[in-house]
Parts: structure tokens; sequence; C-alpha cells
């Protein structure tokens, strides 16, 4: 009876530690840059990934960019979500892409006077996280191409950067 009591301790023990490794979601957030259409933006970036598979998950990301030139003060904030492929969460680089599908909205102000607009959002990318604990990592460099549509016009020369830290739950 004490041999089969400690072959289930051990059992339960080897699940417990099996299932800790395996994170059920990742929590980003960071430091952005993006340029759109030739105008630099800084600005922060936080997305919230759950993991379907190891290599798939869903991911939700969200970001807020911001330049103030010449008395013109611009903000562009997207909401995104798609699925993400990547490689194995053991390995000290993870690597990642994504396809993300949302939405944006836009604002401007100069001397009292403002506009605003909102529209469709599209981003493809990827990038690359370096283990620093089992449950943590740092986004070395998330690369996205993004794509603007809104009332019949598209901005698609437009790109971001991202780094910052990742946390695996």
């Amino acid at each position: 009876m004490r041999k089969l009591a400690g072959v289930a301790i051990v059992l339960i023990l080897m699940s417990l530690a099996a299932s800790a490794q395996e994170s059920k979601a990742e929590v980003f957030g960071g430091y952005q840059y993006s340029n759109l259409d030739g105008t630099g933006l800084n600005g922060w970036n936080a997305a919230v990934t759950g993991n379907v598979k190891d290599w798939l998950g869903i991911t939700g990301d969200f970001s807020g960019g911001y330049n103030n030139t010449s008395g013109v003060s611009f903000r562009n904030y997207t909401y995104t979500f798609g699925p993400t492929i990547s490689s194995s969460r053991n390995q000290t680089f993870r690597l990642f892409a994504h396809g993300l599908f949302g939405g944006f909205h836009d604002s401007a102000s100069f001397g009292g006077f403002s506009g605003s607009g909102s529209g469709f959002a599209m981003m493809f990318g990827g990038g690359v996280d370096a283990k620093i604990k089992p449950h943590m990592a740092v986004r070395v460099g998330q690369f996205d191409w993004m794509s603007f549509r809104a009332n019949g016009n598209s901005s698609s020369n437009n790109f971001r950067y991202s780094a910052g830290l990742v946390f695996h739950l």
C-alpha cells in the first residue's frame, strides 16, 4: 500500500511539474516605436496570448503611439486580434509570427482645433523572445508591418518595433 501511495504522489508531482512548464497564457508589455507614413511615434505596446497548443495561440494586441511636432499633437491607438504561431517554449530563444486584425483610432490637434478618425487595421509580423527565467522572457524585438484603412483610403507604408517583458502564466 505504501508503494502505491508513493507512486501516486510521484505521479501527481510529475503532472504538476509538467503543467507548470506549459504556460496557458502570455502577457507582454513594453515600448514601441511606430513609423506611420514617415511620422515617428513613441509609445507602449501590450498583448495577451492564450495558448491553444504549445505552438499556437490567440493574441489580443493593444498599442498607443504619440508624437508632438511643431505644436501638432498626434495620437494613434490600435486594437487587433489573431493567431500567433511560435517555436518551442523550452528553447532559450523563441521565435513567433502573427497575423492580427482589428481597428485603430487616431487623433490630431493643433491650436485649439482637433480631428479624429477610426478604421480597420491589420498587422503581420513576428519577433524573438529570450528566456531569462522559467516564467519570464525579454522580447528582444517584435517587428510588424501595419496597414490602416478608413473612409476609402489606405495607408500601408507603416511599421512598428516593440520590445519589453513577457510573463508566462
